[in-house]
């Protein structure tokens, strides 16, 4: 199982703020970074699972978990998830927020208000490993990539300073080149490497 976390600085943390142009807040990043994470060219990933942490007003923090579920009847055991979806997806799931819990609002779908690294430090508790795309890391080419890594990226800000000193001493760093990509090319690419060598 691979999984992914993606943070954002200025996504917004209620449903009614979601609004009709995707680029305020920018949750155009986010929408094409779960595309990038979770869709193949006719199929969805069963292996991929995305961590959304949204940190933008009104109401911060908030951790999206997406896994969705690939079996059973639409509707009942599953949702029928396409890109043009997503952005609704994410809104739904804003607005079922709950105070004080982790809430399924669909099956696979997680919302619940949690901040960067609590939801890493509950990670690696279950046993995974931490790798940071940072373009000082060790080339993802050459890395050494356990079974059950997370990849951990952040929006066109970039991750903040206070938690980014953390994360470089919990975590792997490693990068896709010398050149700097929007996150949802990142996303494609890690993915792309590890379907590559799953292939060998």
């Amino acid at each position: 199982m691979r999984e992914f976390v993606y943070y954002s600085r200025t996504a917004p943390t209620k449903g009614n703020q979601v609004k009709e142009d995707l680029r305020a807040g920018r949750l155009d990043i986010a929408i094409h970074t779960v595309i990038s994470a979770l869709f193949l060219s006719h199929s969805i990933r069963k292996d991929t699972k995305l961590h959304l942490i949204f940190a933008g007003p009104p109401d911060p923090v908030k951790h999206l978990e997406i896994f969705p579920e690939t079996l059973g009847v639409t509707g009942v055991d599953k949702i029928y998830l396409n890109k043009k979806d997503v952005s609704t997806v994410l809104k739904k799931m804003l607005y079922k927020y709950r105070e004080g819990e982790k809430h399924e609002v669909f099956p696979g779908f997680f919302i619940e208000k949690k901040s960067l690294l609590k939801v890493l430090e509950e990670l690696q508790k279950h046993g995974k490993d931490l790798y940071l795309l940072d373009q000082k890391g060790e080339d993802i080419r050459t890395a050494e990539i356990s079974e059950n890594p997370v990849f951990i990226l952040g929006d066109h800000i970039g991750l903040p300073a206070k938690e980014l000193k953390r994360l470089k001493k919990i975590c792997n760093s490693i990068n896709i080149g010398k050149k700097t990509y929007f996150a949802s090319h990142t996303v494609a690419i890690v993915n792309n490497e590890l379907d590559r060598r799953e292939e060998r």
